[in-house]
């Protein structure tokens, strides 16, 4: 990001350093530091509710946290409200879980919406960019003027995506991107995050429990595991991690620490 918030050429694009959050009694994040460098696909993995999503909320800014600090091209987020914040937030785009597209829009419009609402682009313009994106993303220009419920679920993803690119973001969050997916539209999904991502030159951040996507959209993958990132290390090494916890959860198994400690809490 090169625009008035950015203050230090060398810093890791995103840098989150001791970021804590609590509903109440429960602690969802406990002390998390993490550096994603420039251009980098960051992949953080983690069962339901283990605070996935409000680590990335944090970073977004819908969350603010309780201590800690978030910086984007070495200047400081958290606390930014108002038009400080939507400068930052101009630079991010966002595939979120389930698409989230606007059922009364058009596909085009869809694509366009921050264009068009957020930047001032006239329409046709942002149509046109609209139809940019969505040939990116491996849709015919005739699914522009159709509405998302005429859409596969697929579709619906690709368009989502093409949303998440329209304002040539320099960073991109993917929320679950393959959830509700079949395996092969999952693994087409995952090869157009890759291509596009790359296209832009943009820095990737990514909460997922689908280790099939992890591990083809991540450059490194970072686990998160009652508030902490217990493990951090590069894509291809994550089955092999060393660490149990780790271990249990990409493998999908039944037995290991995760599962004794949970039955440990509940009795």
């Amino acid at each position: 990001m090169n625009g008035p918030n950015a203050s230090d050429p060398d810093a890791p694009k995103l840098r989150l350093r001791d970021v804590r959050k609590r509903f109440g009694a429960n602690v969802v994040l406990d002390g998390i530091g993490l550096d994603i460098a420039a251009g980098e696909s960051m992949v953080v993995i983690g069962g339901s509710g283990t605070g996935k999503s409000v680590l990335l909320k944090c970073v977004l800014g819908l969350l603010r946290p309780d201590s800690g600090s978030i910086e984007v091209d070495g200047a400081e987020t958290v606390g930014l409200t108002g038009r400080a914040r939507d400068r930052v937030n101009a630079h991010i785009g966002m595939l979120f879980q389930g698409a989230a597209l606007f059922d009364s829009l058009p596909v085009w419009e869809n694509v366009a919406f921050g264009l068009i609402q957020g930047r001032q682009t006239s329409r046709f313009a942002a149509r046109a960019r609209a139809m940019d994106c969505l040939d990116q993303v491996g849709l015919r220009r005739r699914v522009a003027d159709l509405y998302p419920a005429e859409l596969s679920g697929g579709m619906q993803k690709r368009v989502g995506l093409a949303r998440a690119i329209a304002a040539q973001p320099d960073i991109v969050f993917f929320d679950e991107p393959t959830t509700g997916l079949d395996p092969i539209m999952a693994d087409v999904i995952n090869d157009l995050i890759v291509a596009t991502t790359k296209e832009l030159g943009a820095t990737a951040l990514s909460i997922t429990h689908d280790m099939a996507s992890a591990t083809k959209i991540g450059d490194r993958i970072a686990m998160l595991y009652k508030g902490r990132l217990i493990w951090v290390g590069a894509a291809k090494e994550v089955f092999d991690s060393g660490n149990a916890h780790v271990d249990q959860f990409v493998h999908g198994r039944a037995d290991g620490p995760i599962t004794e400690e949970a039955e440990a809490q509940a009795g």
